[in-house]
């Protein structure tokens, strides 16, 4: 029997997000994005119902194209705030818009996205060796650095709980528990 996180669910959706993604180091700067916005989306919201929106939110929002959404006017924002395959919520809407102005500004500043955001753990993922699911933190020191920056530039929906979560989403730290088959393979 293969072990995994407590947090997995048996739906095939989740297992392959689990087994594929969470965790893995993430430096291509669309993806980056992509799960930044996303994780954004999650906020008073579970992670399963933002995954199964997922491929509703790549259609809606072009591929995560940051250079495409900075021209988002108020027509297609109107359009989004329609389509029943992305949480319809106005701010979220309007943070992707504000989030890619910000992200395209970072990238002239540090060359990419992934320079700057993997600058908060020197470049390398944490490995932590949590016992059980229950000592997961929901923030950290890194965490809350990371949101106070995010926000200082301009960001949205990038409280410290949020930006853990992306740091797990995205491999910034393994937050595998030791007993799961993706521990050592994401180490």
């Amino acid at each position: 029997m293969t072990v995994r996180c407590g947090w997995v669910n048996e739906d095939p959706l989740y297992l392959d997000y689990h087994d594929h993604e969470w965790g893995v180091p993430v430096h291509d700067d669309r993806l980056l994005f992509e799960m930044l916005i996303l994780e954004g989306a999650q906020a008073g919201l579970s992670w399963y119902t933002i995954l199964k929106k997922r491929e509703s939110y790549r259609e809606a929002f072009d591929g995560f194209d940051p250079q495409i959404i900075v021209n988002y006017e108020d027509k297609k924002l109107n359009e989004l705030l329609q389509n029943t395959g992305i949480v319809r919520n106005r701010l979220k809407i309007a943070a992707v818009v504000q989030n890619a102005k910000a992200f395209l500004k970072v990238k002239q500043e540090f060359g990419t996205f992934d320079q700057y955001i993997w600058g908060f753990v020197g470049g390398k993922p944490i490995q932590n060796q949590w016992e059980d699911m229950s000592q997961l933190p929901a923030t950290s020191d890194i965490s809350d650095a990371m949101s106070k920056d995010l926000k200082k530039r301009g960001f949205k929906f990038v409280g410290s709980t949020i930006c853990y979560a992306y740091m797990q989403a995205v491999g910034m730290v393994n937050d595998h528990i030791p007993t799961c088959f993706r521990y050592h393979s994401v180490k």
